[in-house]
């Protein structure tokens, strides 16, 4: 639509282009992560594992206490903060305190600190392993401090928990009925779970559950495969 301009122009101006009004910038939340200068508050939530080894009368008490990060916001975490190992048995003593300080301070440290799992777990004792209730090996009892700690980070949150799906478990149960036999064939130490005694040992999960099924080699436990 024209305008038609009665009076005399005395002045005028390019108009410049009006910007957008940006909203406030939201507040940047103060969140707390892990590090070495963080300050022990005065309670700390632990949970207390036992460890019971064919290899001393004595079992193992494990004290993993986790500090709790940004209380009470969408940023709350749990982080291990300490370990603490006690027995009855004086055995192993110095190294046992040895390493609840050096984990510990792993812990404090900040970062990813779920290596250690793997690191422990990797350690073999020279004298040999043992079997654990239904099949399972630990090669150490270092590696038995290792697993305990895994047990504790998957049940914070911290690694994930491998799960098979529906079909897997049903697939592995049907195999493990299938070749497992009479109730006999698994009555020898060590398969007690129901694994066949021919079973071989797995490098995943450490358990004697892995045989021969549809053409590969297959743990009955994990589920791990040679052919996936």
């Amino acid at each position: 639509m024209s305008i038609k301009i009665e009076k005399q122009i005395v002045d005028c101006s390019v108009a410049g282009k009006v910007e957008p009004a940006r909203p406030e910038a939201a507040p940047v939340a103060d969140v707390v992560h892990m590090h070495e200068k963080l300050e022990r508050p005065e309670l700390l939530v632990g949970s207390t594992y036992k460890v019971k080894t064919p290899l001393s009368e004595h079992a193992l008490y494990i004290t993993i206490n986790d500090i709790v990060l940004n209380e009470d916001t969408e940023h709350e975490q749990r982080r291990p903060f300490e370990i603490f190992i006690n027995c009855k048995s004086m055995d192993h003593f110095q190294w046992v305190v040895a390493l609840t300080r050096v984990i510990s301070a792993v812990f404090r440290k900040g970062g990813d600190a779920t290596f250690l799992v793997e690191e422990l777990k990797g350690v073999f004792d020279p004298k040999g392993g043992y079997f654990k209730r239904g099949g399972r090996f630990m090669p150490s009892l270092v590696a038995e401090i290792g697993e305990a700690i895994e047990h504790h980070m998957k049940k914070i949150g911290l690694i994930p928990e491998e799960t098979l799906d529906a079909h897997q478990k049903a697939f592995l149960a049907s195999k493990k009925d299938e070749l497992a036999g009479n109730e006999a064939n698994a009555a020898e130490a060590g398969a007690d779970s129901g694994y066949p005694t021919s079973a071989q040992l797995c490098g995943k999960c450490y358990t004697k559950a892995v045989v021969f099924a549809d053409g590969c080699m297959t743990c009955l436990s994990c589920g791990d495969s040679k052919c996936s």
